[in-house]
């Protein structure tokens, strides 16, 4: 599921919110840490971008291979996806 700008800013918005309430976080400017936040939420998702372009990449250079064995195409993606992203510490 993606995360428009507006629902990562709102999601920013509510943990920086609850995070204070609740006394976990002490925030002495909480509009410049949503900002923070928002910023690295932005950045998590850039990576996973980044991610499935590289995994299409990989699965475009073996399509042949994909339709001659009959393997399933999103079986195979999420596959090298998680593969991908537990070598370079991406979390999904």
């Amino acid at each position: 599921m993606r995360l428009n700008k507006n629902q990562i800013e709102h999601l920013a918005s509510l943990a920086v919110r609850n995070l204070v309430k609740d006394g976990k976080i002490i925030a002495e400017d909480r509009n410049k840490l949503i900002v923070e936040l928002i910023d690295l939420i932005t950045e998590e998702f850039q990576k996973e971008d980044k991610l499935d372009q590289e995994v299409r990449e990989i699965l475009s250079k073996h399509m042949e291979k994909i339709r001659r064995e009959n393997i399933e195409y999103q079986t195979m993606f999420r596959m090298i996806k998680t593969k991908l992203a537990r070598e370079r510490n991406i979390v999904l």
